[in-house]
């Protein structure tokens, strides 16, 4: 049998306790070995076996390790992708990827020297409403697409104590935070844009970081508009997706974010499957015959990127999320702070 893949965690903070962690003990290809925790042990109560480090070098220095998950603040990434890429390790990395495209470069550019797995945790490309909204584009239910319309909103009116992501710094607001979410799965639909027009700031009282945008990105022949808020109470369509044919409308979110709350078990019967209360509506017409109804969600599965990494270390199979994906994600990012400050559109 193959030996599983000996991984550690850098934090054991929300990614790692409710993602990371649950997602790696659940596959049979990964042994989750060490979890850095600086303050604390508490990890050791959920995983008795794994190796709880004070310190990130203890990790880099281990040939144990095969795989290093990098899941520490925005701005630290460049930094210990780097050191892990340079002792040897295979690397997960949080979204966003870096800050800066210039550093997403130089990464990929070492994964490649080092002949090393280099990947980003765009989880939620398996989520199943995403992948059923994928599945309505590509079968081109609705004629021709001229405007895809992308929400995640949160009701979130107090700035939030004791965490780096509330403070002003390198790759922190909701841009970075949600926004290289969102952006990574417009362009898995359709493709990096001809222009990108933001606006990006700040709603909540009190705030220090960014908590909204709007932005309008500009294809050939359609648009995308992407926006999120801290300060949306009552929710619309997650997605909304409109063509020359008909319409499909999307509410609700993927459970699995909660079920890993809940300490439910990735992969268990049941898993990612959404109520049927939630499925999107489409409303068309194929062939001369309208049609108007409910389309089932596909059940999401972010044990599918775990698998895909294990694929791409133990035989050698292409990325389902490339490194030079999510570099331009960032590149858009920028883009979108660049047209927030100039107040026009930039052209990519």
């Amino acid at each position: 049998m193959t030996e599983p893949i000996a991984t550690a965690l850098l934090s054991y903070g929300m990614s790692g306790e409710v993602f990371h962690a649950p997602l790696i003990a659940a596959h049979p290809g990964f042994l989750l070995h060490t979890i850095v925790q600086r303050k604390s042990k508490h990890a050791s109560t959920r995983y008795p076996h794994v190796i709880i480090a004070d310190a990130v070098e203890k990790v880099f220095a281990d040939p144990a390790i095969e795989l290093v998950v990098v899941n520490t603040p925005n701005d630290t990434h460049a930094d210990f992708v780097t050191r892990a890429l340079e002792a040897g390790k295979h690397v997960v990395v949080e979204k966003p990827f870096t800050v800066t495209a210039a550093e997403a470069d130089q990464l990929i550019a070492l994964a490649k020297s080092k002949k090393k797995v280099l990947t980003v945790f765009q989880s939620r490309r398996w989520d199943g409403d995403f992948m059923t909204v994928k599945k309505v584009w590509d079968a081109k239910l609705l004629g021709k697409v001229v405007e895809l319309e992308v929400h995640y909103d949160r009701f979130r009116n107090y700035v939030e104590a004791n965490t780096w992501k509330e403070e002003r710094g390198k790759g922190t607001g909701i841009l970075y935070n949600l926004g290289s979410h969102m952006l990574d799965q417009v362009v898995c639909i359709a493709g990096m844009p001809r222009q990108a027009d933001a606006r990006i700031g700040v709603q909540r009282p009190n705030g220090k970081i960014d908590d909204y945008y709007d932005i309008r990105l500009q294809y050939e022949g359609f648009h995308a508009i992407v926006k999120s808020s801290y300060l949306v109470r009552e929710q619309g369509a997650r997605y909304s997706i409109h063509g020359t044919e008909g319409s499909f409308m999307k509410y609700g979110i993927d459970p699995q974010e909660q079920a890993l709350k809940e300490g439910k078990i990735p992969g268990a019967p049941g898993w990612g499957a959404e109520d049927k209360l939630h499925w999107g509506k489409l409303n068309t017409t194929l062939q001369g015959v309208h049609i108007e109804g409910a389309i089932e969600t596909l059940p999401g599965n972010y044990l599918a990127f775990y698998q895909n990494v294990f694929e791409a270390i133990r035989e050698n199979k292409p990325l389902a999320v490339k490194p030079e994906e999510s570099r331009d994600v960032i590149r858009l990012i920028e883009a979108c702070y660049e047209s927030n400050e100039k107040k026009q559109a930039i052209n990519l």
